[in-house]
Formats: C-alpha cells, sequence, structure tokens
C-alpha cells in the first residue's frame, strides 16, 4: 500500500535527473505516473525501468499542441488526473549585454508558458470532479508542484533569463492557489538550490543537450561547483532523490493544508554562488 495508490500523475522532463527521481518515487508510492521527455526513446526506457503503472508521452512542450496531448495521454492512459508536477527544464547562460532575444524566449518558453498551458489543459481534468466532491460534501484533494530555483528566488549573474523565467512560475503557483483552493486543488513550488543533475555537472565538451536541432552546454564551471562545500550549510549538494522528496510531500496528504507556498530545497543555501 502506497499513499498515493489509485492516484493518476504527470511529470514533465521525467526521463533523467530530478524528474525521473520524482517519477520513480510517486510511483513507487503507487501513483500511476505519465513520463514526458524531449527524446521519446529515453521516456520510453525510464518508463519500462519504472516499477508501476506509466504511460510515456515524448515531445516538445513548447511546440504546437503538445501540452495538450500531454494531458489526453494522462487521461487516455488512466482515465483521470490528480497529480501535476512541472519539472521540465534547462538552462542558456549568459550576462544580459550578450543574451540574446531567442535564449530570452527560450526560457520564458519552457519555465513559464509550458506550465501555463499543461495546466490550462488539465483544468477540465481537476476542476470538474472537485465540482461534483463539493456537491456531495467531500473533500478530495489534487496537487499541482511548479519547479522553480532559488536563482530565480533571488537572482543569479548570467541567468537573467533563467532566473526571470523561474521567478515567473512563483507568481503563476501563487495566483493559481489563489484561484483553485476553492476544488481542493493545492498548488505550491519547489525551489532548488544545487542539485547534483547534468545542469549542474561539469561543463565540458560532451555535457549537451539537442534542443530543437540546436545543441545546448549545460553545466557550470569547476570553480563554481569547488565552493559548494562552503556555500551549502549541509556541505555538499543534494542529490536528485532528495530534491524528490520535497516534491513528493508537496504531492501528499500530509501537504494537504500548504498551499500557494515555495518550499525551498537547498541544503540550507540561501547566499553565495546561486543568489
Amino acid at each position: 500500500m502506497g499513499v498515493l495508490d489509485d492516484k493518476v500523475a504527470i511529470v514533465t522532463g521525467s526521463a533523467r535527473g530530478i524528474g525521473r527521481a520524482t517519477a520513480e518515487l510517486l510511483a513507487e508510492q503507487g501513483a500511476k505516473v505519465v513520463i514526458n521527455d524531449l527524446d521519446a526513446d529515453v521516456a520510453q526506457q525510464t518508463a519500462s525501468e519504472i516499477q508501476g503503472d506509466t504511460a510515456v508521452f515524448g515531445g516538445d512542450l513548447t511546440k504546437g499542441d503538445a501540452p495538450d496531448q500531454l494531458v489526453q495521454t494522462a487521461i487516455d492512459s488512466f482515465g483521470k488526473l490528480d497529480i501535476i508536477v512541472n519539472n521540465a527544464g534547462y538552462t542558456l547562460d549568459a550576462p544580459i549585454h550578450k543574451m540574446s532575444d531567442d535564449w530570452w524566449q527560450k526560457m520564458l518558453d519552457i519555465h513559464v508558458t509550458v506550465p501555463f498551458k499543461v495546466i490550462r489543459a488539465a483544468a477540465p481534468h481537476l476542476r470538474e470532479p472537485a465540482k461534483q466532491e463539493r456537491e456531495e460534501g467531500r473533500e478530495v484533494f489534487r496537487k499541482i508542484v511548479n519547479v522553480s530555483s532559488i536563482s530565480g528566488t533571488m537572482g543569479n549573474a548570467g541567468q537573467a533569463n533563467y532566473s526571470a523565467g523561474k521567478n515567473a512560475v512563483v507568481g503563476l503557483t501563487k495566483t493559481l492557489a489563489k484561484e483553485w483552493g476553492q476544488f481542493k486543488i493545492n498548488v505550491n513550488a519547489v525551489a532548488f538550490g544545487y542539485i547534483e543533475t547534468r545542469l549542474t555537472a561539469s561543463k565540458v565538451e560532451d555535457n549537451v543537450m539537442e534542443i530543437g536541432g540546436e545543441k545546448v552546454q549545460l553545466g557550470i564551471p569547476d570553480q563554481l561547483r569547488g565552493m559548494a562545500s562552503m556555500l551549502i550549510p549541509l556541505g555538499r549538494p543534494g542529490t536528485p532523490e532528495e530534491a524528490a522528496g520535497g516534491v513528493f510531500f508537496l504531492c501528499s496528504p500530509w501537504s494537504n493544508y500548504v498551499h500557494g507556498q515555495v518550499l525551498n530545497v537547498t541544503g540550507g543555501q540561501f547566499t553565495g554562488m546561486t543568489t
């Protein structure tokens, strides 16, 4: 028996890193999970490796009606939707005076517009059952967790585009919390600090991903990576599994009275490298 038995979850960007760790933890606790990634083959492989019921939607959520198709995948596969984790994202770093319009827009598209479109597509599948339950005098909680970053909540040099997007998703979260609280849909965000993923690995030649045919360099300079033990009170970066723990709490029954909040998952880091 898991605390999420009979729940259906979408986790975007869930073939690797924090997204995968989150999908694994939700599935371990009984949820049926829709796995999403840019690379459909990797998403399919991840789904096959996760214990539990999974479905797959491979594709770029910034393109066309992909967010609607993602939500429809959950409905077609499992008949309902209870949990959304808007996790998909990446970074394109440059100082403001060297940042292109394209890089600025790409970060807003993936970090703000995609969560908005996924939530909007999911609206009838979350709100309508809740209206029926309200008429029957029952409380059934559903969950939306948007992934932010302390780069967004506190700013970070070289990441004006990413920081703007990650801060904007906090505004989206708090507004939606005010609109949908009446339907017992908990809407919260997590703001991650330094978590060991492809985005925070060494900035080396083979640490790249492909977005729309363009190769994107991932990672951060080793000099900054080496400062982690001094800047993080717990003395090290977090693991994807530890990051997933914060998301899981906000998806669980224990967070039913937590609403419109930003949970910092940082190892205590609030100043230094990413502020």
